[in-house]
């Protein structure tokens, strides 16, 4: 099979990990990124003795990684982390806060105590999410949608008679408010909708499953950082033969006789067996296949994903109040997403999440010292004048940080970076800004992302957070298994 080639376009985690499973399927690979590192998202940086991870915080089903190193056969490459006993700390506007643990008993306990939750209550709903996740993830998640043989396994039974209890007819936070009699409970669990840059008022009641992850199983943190995610990934591919070539931006996508061929770059042309995208969708079908005629134009016209603006700051002290992961609630949650989705605009009372991995991973910060990966969530670019919105951001996050925290947060600021929609558009090529493609603020949209492998043009296949199963890194993982999947039935391997 050696003698079969496979490109890929982008090298983020979902094409690193499609990287390593062809090379292991037997194929030649090799990954072509216009930036001079791997991970796309998934990358750090240091600025003046402080570490960041630039992109995605939240690390959950680790087993995913595990599974990639099992598959590669070396035993020379390892890959730490430790489970957390706490997924996040939560303040609110009036000043209350508290820290959840992690496991069905304790969320619940903890919540009841908080907020005045009926204990067992939270229990069942934290059950049922587990439950729905559990029934529902062999036949959406870990399977292609738009593959007949793929989609009805044995596992699709059990699917089926859950169906009603899956909140695909309600939006999240209606399922939340009929469990919930306390607003800031709900608003909890309305957060999730962000793990995938959707509004929790208008996305289907089943991504409630999302909370299953981080509240019953819990988050994790990878040794060394996120970054260790891509570096364990990067250094397998490596190791397994895959070719790298940074810095080499592809131009178009070739094919013939409705099959691709290989790629273009400003360096030349690529002949292939079969090419990969782990692009942004939109982008791959606008950019590299600007002149095909049969571009899934309903996919595409789909509502974006929220973007974000991100503060990197180096801050001159230690706060025992705060842990790895800290959110920061508006007072009017349901005005922050119109604001997001509607009127394209920033809140002036945004939610804000702050990352602080040095609370860990001490060398990330010098000592006395913490590292603040400061974000809020934003609307895609339509054209606004993003200098006053990051500036008028910066303060409405310092007044509220500093108010809540008891000090001057912009006098301890002793570096700072940013990342805004433009950025992450010309970085990581993420249309308009858009982190996770198309959002999914409908009962339909998720089950409408873009298949992992196209339709009119054999050979072609997709992986990222683009694209089915969707945003994250879990959904990343999965998107190049189910890639692998449909390489194997089309070559019958």
């Amino acid at each position: 099979m050696k003698d079969k080639k496979a490109l890929i376009i982008g090298s983020g985690i979902g094409g690193l990990a499609t990287a390593i499973r062809l090379s292991k399927l037997g194929f030649s690979v090799h990954v072509f990124e216009a930036n001079e590192f791997a991970g796309g998202k998934i990358n750090s940086k240091t600025f003046k003795n402080y570490r960041f991870d630039m992109g995605p915080s939240i690390f959950t089903e680790p087993y995913l990684i595990d599974e990639l190193l099992e598959l590669s056969e070396l035993k020379t490459i390892t890959f730490d982390y430790s489970l957390l006993s706490e997924s996040c700390r939560y303040f609110f506007a009036d000043s209350h806060s508290f820290t959840l643990p992690v496991g069905k008993k304790e969320v619940s306990s903890k919540i009841a105590i908080e907020l005045g939750e009926d204990e067992k209550k939270v229990f069942s709903y934290l059950d049922r999410m587990e439950k729905n996740y559990t029934a529902v993830a062999p036949v959406f998640i870990h399977v292609s949608l738009h593959k007949i043989k793929q989609l009805l396994n044995k596992q699709m039974l059990s699917a089926l008679k859950r169906l009603f209890k899956y909140g695909l007819s309600s939006s999240m936070n209606k399922v939340n408010t009929s469990y919930f009699k306390n607003p800031k409970t709900v608003q909890l669990f309305n957060r999730f909708a962000t793990y995938n840059g959707s509004n929790p008022y208008e996305t289907p009641g089943m991504l409630n499953i999302i909370s299953h992850l981080e509240l019953n199983k819990g988050p994790a943190l990878p040794k060394g950082g996120m970054f260790m995610i891509t570096k364990t990934l990067y250094d397998l591919a490596v190791q397994l033969g895959v070719t790298f070539s940074f810095n080499e931006k592809v131009e178009r996508i070739l094919y013939s006789n409705n099959r691709a061929t290989g790629l273009k770059t400003a360096k030349g042309d690529y002949s292939s067996d079969i090419v990969v995208s782990n692009m942004d969708v939109h982008f791959t079908y606008e950019k590299l296949l600007n002149d095909f005629p049969f571009h899934p134009k309903k996919i595409l016209a789909q509502e974006k994903s929220s973007s974000a603006v991100v503060f990197y700051w180096g801050i001159k002290k230690q706060f025992k109040q705060l842990g790895l992961h800290n959110i920061f609630f508006s007072e009017d949650y349901k005005k922050e997403f119109k604001s997001i989705f509607e009127t394209k605009e920033m809140d002036d009372d945004p939610t804000i999440y702050v990352n602080i991995t040095s609370k860990i991973e001490k060398k990330d910060a010098p000592a006395n010292s913490e590292n603040w990966f400061v974000m809020v969530n934003a609307p895609i670019n339509v054209g606004q004048n993003w200098d006053e919105i990051v500036s008028a951001t910066r303060q409405n996050i310092l007044k509220k940080l500093s108010k809540l925290l008891k000090t001057d947060i912009e006098s301890i600021i002793e570096v700072e970076e940013v990342m805004d929609p433009i950025k992450i558009e010309s970085l990581y090529s993420g249309k308009q800004g858009s982190i996770y493609g198309n959002a999914s603020n409908s009962k339909s949209a998720a089950f409408y992302r873009h298949p992992n492998f196209s339709k009119k043009l054999k050979g072609l296949y997709f992986t990222g957070v683009t694209v089915h199963p969707g945003g994250g890194i879990p959904l990343a993982l999965n998107s190049a298994k189910i890639v692998e999947r449909c390489v194997k039935d089309d070559f019958e391997l």
